[in-house]
């Protein structure tokens, strides 16, 4: 019981605990109790052995921090992944689902890595994914826009493979048009959209649609948990296409819509639910 993609297929707990810790946890230097954890989690259909091997998972990929009160074991952000959240948050608050203004320049970003280097490459095109590229050509990758590219790969140390040009003009036989349903999967990202419409379109009572229903026991943390999480990943999914040269009815809007009704109608109420159910210690950035 628990959201789903455009797929059709449920988030991972580890998309869900990333989501709760960007909503409870970010910006408030705290750690929140394993236990407190595992009751919430609970109540969105995630055994206590789903929420324990996902913390010791995000621990050891540098995600969250173990802190020990006595016998308590408490769970805070790392930077890392402090960072990817604000970004996260960022996107859906501030960038917002629907680019109306694009200013025409394209980032793009060639690179040729040694065969043998499939974790790499892997890692440079997960990176490029997340912040808005797509594959125009093999070995050749585009993002409407300026993108801050040295920032994108950073840590990655893989800059002398890499070629990178900004301002870039389509000009005939190329069009913005032809380059965007080239490099990305356009109509995807519309179903994508459509299928959260679907989902949440029944107001208060979460997700609707076939097979994707929450109990009517859940409360409004739980809903409020799944809504984020569905919305963050319809953001990752959508790379902030011009709107301008996509289809007039294109549905990012009215999910966008959607997505503020709903948050704003479980907020107050999530922020209670949370007060009585999470055990937060206080926490330096820096750890114990």
């Amino acid at each position: 019981m628990t959201s789903f993609d455009q797929a059709g297929s449920a988030p991972r707990p580890q998309s869900l605990m990333l989501s709760f810790f960007g909503i409870h946890a970010l910006g408030r230097d705290v750690a929140l109790s394993a236990s407190s954890l595992i009751d919430v989690f609970g109540q969105a259909g995630i055994t206590e052995d789903a929420v324990r091997s996902t913390l010791t998972r995000m621990v050891k990929r540098g995600l969250l921090e173990r802190h020990r009160r006595g016998r308590k074991t408490y769970f805070g952000l790392t930077p890392r992944a402090a960072d990817v959240l604000q970004d996260g948050h960022d996107r859906i608050w501030h960038t917002g689902a629907v680019n109306r203004d694009w200013d025409g320049t394209w980032t793009l970003v060639g690179f040729s890595l040694p065969e043998a280097w499939r974790s790499e490459r892997h890692d440079l095109r997960s990176r490029l994914v997340w912040n808005g590229f797509g594959p125009l050509q093999n070995g050749l990758w585009v993002a409407p826009g300026t993108v801050d590219v040295p920032e994108v790969v950073s840590g990655l140390g893989l800059d002398s493979y890499l070629r990178v040009f900004q301002g870039a003009t389509a000009v005939a036989p190329t069009d913005a048009r032809t380059v965007l349903h080239t490099a990305f999967d356009v109509e995807s990202i519309a179903k994508g959209y459509e299928a959260f419409l679907t989902r949440w379109s029944n107001g208060a009572q979460g997700p609707g649609g076939p097979g994707a229903q929450v109990p009517s026991e859940a409360g409004a943390l739980v809903r409020q948990l799944l809504l984020h999480t569905d919305w963050l990943e319809q953001v990752r999914q959508d790379p902030h296409l011009p709107a301008e040269h996509l289809p007039a009815d294109w549905p990012a809007a009215r999910a966008e819509e959607r997505f503020h009704e709903l948050a704003r109608r479980y907020e107050e109420s999530a922020r209670q639910e949370a007060a009585r159910a999470l055990d937060a210690i206080t926490v330096t950035a820096a750890g114990e």
